[in-house]
């Protein structure tokens, strides 16, 4: 017990110095929200990995899909790799860092007003974000409460509180530059905890070649996809039992990231030209272990049937007691660093989605509609007051839906990623590349997305909450280059890539004449917020 409590003492210790240590960088907006444009290559990666791995997807999804889908749940952690981290650093970095730049947009409802023109769609952006970005952060609380109670014997209560008080405390101190160090620290731990639980559980079952023949034994049992027509070892094979529903799963965890204003906004932050290869690399790896770990460790689920929860009532599987059902046979020192690990995944997210909220709300609805010439220190001050408001939202939330019987709350949170995404990541993705998008395109998109989502919550037309968010996703791509083909479009200059944001090879075929290189471009320059097309590199003759 004493080794759990000093490791979770030094993690809490931790994080609030790094709060303290990087307050003086957080007294401008861009400092506040974005870390003044000038974030490297490993906070950024990390931070982006540890916000889109919450304890969300370490004890809720891996056990769920791990349950239904067996060994090839790990099909969603390659596919949060490669499209859900490695392309999306590839396709929407460069161009995201450029863009934002050159329009001096800190947050995505503020990209779509001033690239489509129109004060509406920030707004109405704003709203989206507001509606289903907050009720998320409750999410992140999922599973902490078996965790704790099977490690301490804590109410879950204790849990909320005393993890939403120091999320608070190091994000109004330090902004977004206190969250990326964070981040990078407890990715680090992450990393660790993820290995070690691997090997430990593997270890506990005979090895892993072991592990695979018992698993390959097990039969499904009702209610299971591969209950009828069922193959011996279907829970080892490639595809798993249900292909389909699968690939829901990939696409909504892999495609969503493109769209969310807390992923996106990762690349808004980063230094320029190499950071950005790097960062891809660095993610890609981040997201391989992390999530195809987690995925393959709830792979083994089964072979722990008789020991996880059931509901009394279906005779299902209760999902979040299955990692911690397969935790609970380990030393007390990798229990503590599994709880540091949950703690890790579920604060660095929490700290991402109300730093997003915050700066969203004030920048987007507060700023210039309800309060009329806002300083920049009064910005601030309202950020830092939104964040302690919305942490304290979220808790409440997650209290609520633990101890009553509403599934509202549950149901929205798990839609919260298809109706962001589905209404964001068509107008964002295009915007990046095209002058031809129109306006109407934007908001036929934000309407189909939220609206498909909501009327699913009502009426359940698609059985499955994962497919409908996958399903707004794909339409958003589709929707808007559509809808522009018939609508006058924004006008938009499609400038080349610049040396602010693009990757080398895209400079050299671009812009850089022969026997030409690129000066480093001063960190002040970067951390202004005019046109960033301004402010872009200097070319300087090799002789």
């Amino acid at each position: 017990m004493a080794i759990k409590i000093i490791l979770i003492l030094c993690f809490i210790a931790i994080a609030i110095g790094v709060g303290i240590y990087t307050r003086k960088r957080s007294n401008s907006v861009d400092g506040f929200v974005l870390g003044g444009r000038n974030v490297g290559p490993w906070l950024s990666a990390f931070a982006y990995g540890t916000a889109y791995f919450s304890a969300v997807v370490f004890i809720g999804y891996a056990g769920q899909f791990g349950w239904k889908y067996g060994i090839s749940a790990v099909w969603a952690g390659i596919g949060n790799a490669i499209l859900g981290s490695l392309l999306a650093w590839w396709v929407l970095g460069p161009r995201t860092r450029e863009i934002t730049q050159r329009l001096g947009a800190s947050t995505m409802p503020e990209f779509f007003g001033t690239r489509y023109q129109s004060k509406g769609l920030r707004i109405a952006a704003a709203a989206i974000v507001f509606v289903f970005l907050i009720p998320y952060t409750a999410g992140v609380y999922n599973g902490l409460s078996r965790l704790f109670e099977m490690a301490f014997g804590l109410p879950y209560e204790a849990c909320i509180i005393g993890m939403a008080v120091v999320t608070c405390i190091y994000v109004v101190l330090g902004g977004y530059m206190a969250t990326v160090v964070n981040d990078f620290l407890q990715g680090i731990v992450m990393l660790l905890g993820i290995s070690a639980v691997i090997i430990a559980v593997l270890e506990n079952n005979g090895g892993l070649s072991q592990a695979i023949i018992t698993l390959s034994q097990v039969e499904p049992t009702v209610g299971d996809p591969a209950y009828y027509g069922a193959i011996q070892g279907e829970f080892v094979s490639m595809f798993g039992p249900d292909l389909f529903n699968l690939l829901g799963v990939v696409v909504l965890t892999s495609l969503g990231t493109w769209g969310l204003p807390q992923m996106v906004q990762k690349f808004y932050a980063i230094k320029t030209g190499p950071a950005i290869k790097q960062g891809a690399i660095i993610s890609t790896v981040f997201a391989f272990v992390i999530a195809g770990g987690s995925y393959f460790l709830g792979g083994f689920g089964r072979l722990y049937a008789d020991s996880i929860a059931y509901n009394p009532t279906t005779g299902l599987p209760i999902y979040d007691s299955i990692i911690p059902t397969m935790l609970g046979t380990l030393p007390d020192i990798l229990i503590g660093l599994v709880i540091v690990l949950v703690l890790s995944a579920s604060m660095s997210t929490l700290s991402s989605l109300v730093l997003t909220s915050s700066s969203v709300l004030t920048l987007d609805m507060i700023k210039n509609n309800v309060i009329k010439d806002m300083s920049e220190k009064r910005q601030v001050i309202w950020m830092r007051a939104l964040i302690v408001v919305f942490v304290a939202i979220s808790a409440g939330i997650a209290l609520v839906q633990y101890n009553s019987s509403i599934t509202f709350i549950a149901q929205l949170m798990g839609y919260s990623w298809g109706a962001l995404a589905g209404a964001f990541l068509g107008p964002f993705l295009w915007g990046l590349y095209s002058k031809r998008i129109s306006k109407a395109a934007v908001w036929a998109s934000f309407l189909f997305g939220v609206c498909l989502t909501v009327a699913n919550m009502i009426f359940g037309f698609i059985a499955s909450p994962i497919n409908c968010g996958a399903l707004t996703m794909l339409a958003s791509l589709v929707i808007v280059p559509i809808v522009s083909l018939v609508t006058p479009s924004v006008p938009f200059e499609m400038h080349p890539p610049q040396p602010t944001s693009a990757t080398d090879r895209e400079i050299e075929a671009n812009i850089l004449p022969a026997g030409s290189s690129i000066e480093p471009i001063p960190a002040e320059a970067l951390a202004q917020k005019p046109q960033a097309a301004d402010i872009a590199g200097n070319l300087v003759d090799k002789d």
